[in-house]
């Protein structure tokens, strides 16, 4: 197995367990004929480099030079790879802030080596979940390892992910081929996001880092932040006390100061995926016969997941807001082009000033108003 990075296994989490642990429990993919596999590869490499022309055609965005990022297909051990390697990278400031808390702290001992362990276990199990669900990943913070290319300057990669593509246009009974070009069509955009927008990656990492910064690392602060969530979604909130129904645990634990932080990162990310969905739909009845049928199908899939076992890990992780954020990001994303127009909508890639807040996400009349208004005389 490769290591993620060098001395994967040493400090906060062992990293290089966590791809132990998720390619262990993953699930198997679809059973495919080593052919038929190559085939698939090759199909969606074509429909990835199609792709590009069409969504700056309708989006307007970039050029053939800005796609500077390589495109892998990947099984799902390749994706977990990936994933492990951009998480080291963009947690590695808090974890440092920790390892030094961890030198001074009564629990030396208890968070030494053993619990490094125990969180790359951890993290290796929710990997593992994650794994044969996600069909395609444009990712933002992707170091460059011995067995994965990234762009240029942390420019990304766009990962699509072969087995799981063929499991879902198997499950919804759809057109295979359609259903691949449907699919990089939506992660062809966030690649274009990216690569047009050059502020974007550093805006977004600036945001994440401010919200790991306002990590309380006290282990005995953070355990007991996680009973009181726990709490919470049991229902054990004292009589009377509101405001946190409907949040996640991941929401649940944060300081307010996260939580501001939140709401930002929550407003970026609905703008993407609603934007994603968006070009979908508009490049899709050009190109895709079937997708009408394909994006009826994919979101009765999307709304009630698989198993109990999903609804109640979608909770537990947030994933249910990821769900809202395709939803509500769509809506601010049509309602603007249809009022301005998609150059009008364009500024919205100006510059951080001219994001969306959370709340003009659900009021896109209140950006309208604050990014296009004419100064008064």
């Amino acid at each position: 197995m490769t290591s993620i990075g060098g001395a994967a296994s040493s400090g906060m989490v062992d990293w290089n367990l966590a791809v132990a642990t998720a390619t262990r429990l993953m699930r198997p993919g679809p059973d495919v004929s080593r052919d038929e596999a190559r085939a698939v590869v090759a199909e969606l490499r074509r429909h990835a480099k199609a792709s590009e022309e069409h969504v700056r055609g309708f989006t307007r965005l970039g050029t053939e030079e800005t796609h500077d990022t390589p495109l892998l297909v990947v099984d799902r051990p390749g994706w977990v790879r990936a994933n492990v390697a951009g998480f080291r990278e963009l947690l590695k400031p808090l974890l440092d802030k920790m390892q030094e808390r961890r030198g001074t702290s009564p629990g030396n001992a208890v968070l030494g080596a053993v619990g490094g362990k125990v969180t790359g276990v951890e993290l290796g199990m929710l990997l593992s979940f994650l794994a044969s669900r996600v069909l395609g990943q444009y990712e933002t913070f992707a170091p460059a390892t011995r067995d994965l290319p990234a762009g240029a300057n942390g420019a990304g990669r766009l990962l699509l992910v072969a087995p799981n593509i063929v499991h879902v246009e198997r499950e919804l009974d759809v057109e295979p081929h359609d259903f691949r070009l449907w699919v990089t069509l939506h992660e062809e955009t966030h690649r274009t996001q990216f690569t047009a927008v050059p502020w974007l990656r550093d805006h977004l990492e600036g945001e994440i880092q401010s919200f790991l910064g306002e990590t309380d690392v006290d282990p005995m602060t953070v355990l007991e932040r996680v009973r009181e969530a726990a709490q919470s979604l049991a229902g054990g909130r004292p009589e009377g006390e509101e405001g946190d129904e409907g949040r996640s645990l991941v929401e649940l634990v944060q300081t307010p100061a996260q939580r501001e932080i939140l709401g930002r990162l929550t407003a970026v990310m609905s703008l993407l995926e609603g934007h994603a969905d968006f070009v979908m739909d508009g490049v899709g009845p050009a190109v895709v016969p079937s997708v009408a049928e394909i994006r009826e199908k994919f979101q009765q899939r999307r709304a009630k997941g698989a198993s109990r076992l999903d609804v109640a890990l979608r909770k537990l992780l947030g994933l249910d807001a990821k769900l809202r954020q395709y939803r509500d990001g769509e809506r601010f994303v049509r309602a603007v082009v249809e009022e301005v127009g998609m150059d009008g909508f364009n500024r919205v890639w100006t510059s951080p000033n001219t994001l969306p807040t959370k709340a003009e996400i659900a009021k896109p009349a209140d950006w309208i108003t604050r990014v296009h208004r004419k100064p008064e005389a």
